[in-house]
């Protein structure tokens, strides 16, 4: 059975990516399809196709806004469903490298909650769109070509177990469409896809720092009382490898996660994680789950690998089909820019059809390789900063810093120094994190003339302390 629609497209994955995808495409074409490997949860909760859905996801304040964008009114949605507002820098206690961050009322401003809850809102808005439907137990094994191989026409279906609810569908094993867009994360199989068609692979570029994390869910301690929402001790290279972080999501409990690099790998084992976290530069973490109730098994996670797939460089791609998200450029997770790129990639999409539509009405020819090249622009910059910041760990694996890099980390050692005692020099960095401002801002006068002080009061204090002892 053949379906066929002259204004479809199609979007291989339901994760976060897709999801987004699917929305903007809402706004070019006719109907979407939206084809998942497993089935969405009735309720918020873990799924497999989400290996990662029970630890740690941050929306970063971009992120938000972003999906605001795509989502009117989402976080009312996502605060109606359980999520809290956070102010970033207000409400969050964090032992960075060079002491606690200051403090106070700011603009940075999200929510927190479970990855699984934004999902499950995400999937409920998508779910009440006519023109949207969901394939759910069902994978794409292969993409549809013209006669030329040069533009994808369609894709190959084999779904799984039938829904109970739907045996007497019957299911369709191809389907047509204008558009595909490759949503399927880490795993994708667009670049063996490619290589069957007779196209070349991309190139990857892969910094693996070694990390692993493990998470566990608690209920706070019957009383207790801080005046922070949430916590972070972190790294410090090359000496303290170990991180911690707690994370409130709905139901009024916490996310716990502890973090290890270069192998240094968190337990599973209660106890053992119990002394993972007391072991952290701060006893501050331990001490406030120790007496807390577990609420979940202990999970962990390791394949937390950068990977870059240079799609943006084939000198040949196929018309009717796009790729982004985890697909093109994964990252670490734990820095917490995977959703809040996905959200970029979402907004770029739409950008680039608008444009592509205006210009060439109904037509896609040479759609495809200007978003990639558009893509991997943006991309650019967090793939920057989250391999810059893994490229400080000698045990990472896939790139050595060069001179540049190195003098990269060195200012933002000095800025991080700086951020300690100035807020408004801790703010702005936080602007960079949260992906509202480029890393220039760290440039800017007012912080450039108080690193070049701080390093200069440095230096003329070392040769002091050295003369004193000379003499």
């Amino acid at each position: 059975m053949e379906i066929k629609n002259t204004s479809h497209a199609l979007v291989i994955g339901g994760s976060i990516a897709g999801l987004l995808a699917a929305r903007v495409l809402a706004e070019h074409f006719d109907k979407i399809t939206i084809v998942e490997r497993d089935r969405f949860p009735k309720l918020p909760e873990a799924r497999q196709g989400i290996p990662q859905a029970r630890h740690i996801h941050v929306l970063l304040t971009r992120g938000l806004q972003i999906l605001e964008e795509i989502f009117p009114d989402i976080e009312k949605e996502l605060t109606g469903a359980g999520a809290s507002p956070i102010d970033w820098i207000n409400d969050w206690s964090m032992l960075g490298s060079w002491g606690w961050a200051p403090r106070f009322p700011s603009d940075l401003k999200s929510l927190t909650c479970s990855r699984y809850l934004i999902d499950w809102v995400l999937y409920r808005c998508l779910n009440a769109c006519n023109s949207i439907q969901f394939f759910e137990n069902c994978q794409v094994t292969s993409l549809l070509t013209d006669n030329s191989k040069s533009k994808i026409t369609g894709v190959q279906l084999r779904f799984g177990t039938k829904n109970p609810e739907q045996e007497t569908q019957t299911h369709p094993t191809q389907l047509t469409t204008s558009l595909v867009v490759d949503a399927s994360g880490r795993n994708s199989s667009l670049p063996r896809w490619l290589v069957n068609l007779g196209y070349e692979s991309p190139q990857e570029t892969m910094i693996n720092p070694f990390l692993g994390y493990a998470t566990r869910l608690y209920q706070p301690p019957e009383g207790f009382y801080a005046d922070w929402k949430g916590l972070s001790i972190v790294t410090k290279p090359p000496a303290y490898r170990r991180a911690g972080y707690l994370y409130p999501i709905e139901g009024k409990s916490w996310l716990v996660t502890l973090q290890g690099i270069g192998g240094d790998y968190p337990p599973k084992d209660e106890i053992d994680f119990l002394s993972f976290a007391r072991s952290l530069r701060n006893p501050i973490l331990y001490e406030t789950i120790r007496n807390a109730q577990p609420l979940s098994s202990i999970y962990s996670y390791r394949g937390t690998g950068n990977r870059l797939r240079h799609y943006e460089k084939l000198s040949r791609f196929p018309d009717g089909l796009v790729t982004f998200g985890d697909a093109v450029c994964a990252f670490n997770p734990i820095y917490g820019q995977g959703m809040t790129v996905a959200a970029f990639g979402a907004l770029t999409l739409n950008e680039c059809l608008h444009q592509q539509f205006k210009a060439k009405k109904s037509c896609l020819t040479g759609f495809s390789r200007r978003f990639q090249k558009r893509l991997a622009q943006v991309n650019a910059t967090p793939w920057l900063m989250a391999t810059g910041a893994d490229l400080r760990w000698p045990t990472t694996e896939g790139g050595q810093p060069n001179r540049m890099t190195r003098i990269k980390h060195q200012y933002l050692n000095q800025v991080l120094r700086l951020g300690v005692n100035y807020p408004e020099v801790y703010r702005t960095f936080g602007e960079v994190a949260h992906m509202l401002k480029s890393p220039t801002a760290l440039l800017r006068p007012g912080i450039l003339t108080r690193v070049i002080l701080q390093v200069t009061g440095e230096i003329f204090s070392n040769h002091s302390l050295q003369k004193r002892s000379a003499q």
